[in-house]
């Protein structure tokens, strides 16, 4: 059991402080989906060695059989840490009026190795922010808007139309985001949240602005008047 839950600590780091870092582990459910899988790891292995153990058996058979007990348990964390890292969050894309957390499955993989090296995911970075530069043309603008109202991918979805999130890519942001005050005063259960913020900063809150972030739970990105990310705070931005 001790082993076992070490081997979950273990993996809980990678899982957390990797690829879904706060506010991420919220936003894109992966905490509840890895605590699942470990839960059955470190059940799964105590169960299976109450089963199969046997003290009248001889001690090269013990040591088998709690060997392909630890290779099971190995096996279904493996598995499920595939899972975890395929549906992690790549990036989070500022869109209009929101910021989307977008994983891995709802991209072209052909689109995601065509992006230049900085916007490049990798195992052992976390989500990259990202703008959405402008169709080039409007059968390109068009194309995208036909295959979007019949269930394709959006322009958060595309990872063609990525831009680094700095400079003007930034500040495009600032055109449909409203003051921090307008949801405080929706949702004053963050304003201590907001307090905290603000002092870690170590700036003026009332200066702040906000965007909804789309995700599996509603938070809102706060953003200063460069339109970077200073912190996320939770509840409904629309």
């Amino acid at each position: 059991m001790l082993c076992s839950v070490g081997v979950a600590l273990l993996a809980a780091a990678l899982v957390f402080g990797l690829w879904y870092p706060y506010p991420y582990r919220e936003l894109s459910g992966g905490r509840e989906l890895f605590l699942l899988i470990v839960a059955v790891d470190v059940v799964c292995g105590p169960l299976l060695t109450m089963v199969i153990f046997n003290p009248a058996k001889p001690r090269a058979e013990l040591w088998r059989d709690l060997g392909l007990v630890a290779l099971i348990q190995l096996g279904a964390l493996g598995y499920g840490l595939h899972t975890v890292w395929q549906a992690r969050p790549l990036f989070l894309v500022q869109e209009v009026d929101r910021f989307k957390v977008i994983a891995g499955p709802m991209l072209d993989g052909a689109a995601i190795a065509g992006l230049p090296a900085a916007l490049q995911p990798h195992w052992w970075k976390g989500p990259l922010t990202v703008a959405i530069r402008e169709p080039k043309d409007a059968q390109e603008r068009q194309k995208v808007m036909f295959e979007s109202v019949q269930g394709g991918r959006d322009y958060g979805e595309r990872a063609e139309f990525y831009l680094p999130y700095e400079g003007s890519g930034a500040l495009k942001s600032l055109n449909r985001a409203k003051p921090l005050s307008v949801f405080l005063q929706k949702q004053p259960s963050q304003q201590h949240a907001a307090q905290k913020l603000a002092a870690e900063k170590g700036a003026d809150m009332a200066q702040w602005l906000y965007l909804p972030v789309v995700a599996r739970q509603d938070w809102v990105a706060v953003l200063n008047q460069q339109g970077q990310i200073q912190g996320f705070l939770q509840g409904d931005g629309f």
